[in-house]
């Protein structure tokens, strides 16, 4: 089936939920819905395209922008004068919230698991760069983050400052309302472009961006589905991470819906030796899409989803599908980070 015109319910739906989502816009949108002519011929038979929210370029954020101008409007709504999050210090969520804290006149402060690394490159030299307080909290289990970041909020409140914390990944209700505009605006180019995709395919974290989308696309009442790749933790526990921020954010949004892990099937299996550790699958897909598109994929995000999504074409998961829109999200520095020599092997980049 192809869009032909815009349901006026749907339009509706955009224009009343919009309407209760405040914004505190850093970028220009739509960001590009591009037809990937070449990677297409490659894989024969399914016509695949980019969203490209990688060229999201505040801060080198990504669509991590996109939660991020929801959740400053919140903070300045608040009268917050100081932004904290965490993560790991190649974390593109913690520079792009040191960033947009620059923007705002706000004091950032930086979270981060383990202790400080021997080298500092990439995005924690930029998070350095743009002033952000930096605290480890020596334990190099991921979540010791999501501990820290309220004992720094309340040891912040006491030197004065009017924190806004945000958790790790930037995963809660209010920055999963970013991603439901995102589908918005996804849904409305399909419209200029008379394209009715089969299948949406994203990278799952934290599982914010996932949520927002499957958010909107409930709301819009489309039959799009979803194929999502986790790339931190089993896919059990995203899925229900992801129905209850569906849950909260739409009560936000006044609407008394629940989600079940059910709504919020997810993908596992590439994750390869852990969070942030680059793949041999990972390098191929990137590999590929470079050489066919010039499009840059990250090691941590989107390569990993792309090695997915290829192995679900080998193993015949797409054959129902005409029409595929790949989300990339951004995290291209992270291909920058550390020595690439370990996954970036002389037959990748052999000419």
């Amino acid at each position: 089936m192809i869009l032909k015109s815009e349901n006026l319910d749907q339009r509706a739906v955009i224009e009343r939920i919009t309407g209760q989502i405040p914004r505190h816009v850093l970028s220009h949108y739509p960001t590009p819905l591009m037809r990937a002519n070449r990677l297409t011929e490659t894989l024969g038979g399914i016509e695949l395209w980019f969203k490209r929210d990688d060229l999201i370029s505040f801060g080198l954020g990504g669509n991590k922008i996109r939660g991020l101008e929801v959740m400053l409007a919140d903070a300045l709504a608040q009268n917050a004068d100081c932004l904290i999050t965490g993560a790991g210090v190649q974390s593109n969520h913690v520079r792009a919230t040191a960033a947009v804290a620059a923007h705002a006149g706000m004091h950032c402060t930086a979270v981060y698991w383990g202790k400080p690394p021997a080298t500092i490159d990439v995005n924690y030299r930029v998070t350095k760069m743009l002033n952000a307080g930096i605290r480890f909290t020596d334990d190099d289990e991921r979540a010791s983050v999501d501990a820290h970041i309220p004992l720094v909020a309340a040891e912040l409140s006491e030197q004065g400052y009017r924190p806004y914390a945000i958790p790790r990944g930037g995963a809660c209700a209010v920055g999963v309302l970013g991603h439901v505009l995102a589908i918005f605006e996804l849904y409305q180019q399909c419209l200029e472009q008379n394209l009715e995709p089969d299948v949406i395919v994203i990278a799952v974290g934290s599982g914010g961006t996932y949520t927002g989308w499957l958010l909107g696309l409930r709301l819009l009442n489309l039959c799009w589905k979803m194929h999502c790749y986790t790339v931190s933790r089993e896919p059990e526990q995203v899925s229900q991470q992801v129905a209850d921020l569906a849950t909260e954010a739409a009560a936000l949004v006044k609407l008394d819906w629940t989600f079940s892990p059910a709504d919020a099937p997810v993908h596992g299996g590439f994750i390869g030796q852990g969070y942030g550790i680059p793949s041999q699958e990972a390098a191929e897909a990137i590999k590929l899409t470079g050489r066919t598109e010039g499009i840059l994929l990250d090691p941590t995000y989107t390569g990993k989803a792309m090695a997915g999504f290829l192995h679900g074409l080998q193993n015949r998961q797409f054959d129902a599908c005409k029409r595929i829109i790949f989300l990339h999200t951004g995290g291209e520095p992270a291909f920058f980070a550390g020595n690439g020599d370990d996954w970036l092997n002389t037959d990748l980049l052999a000419v």
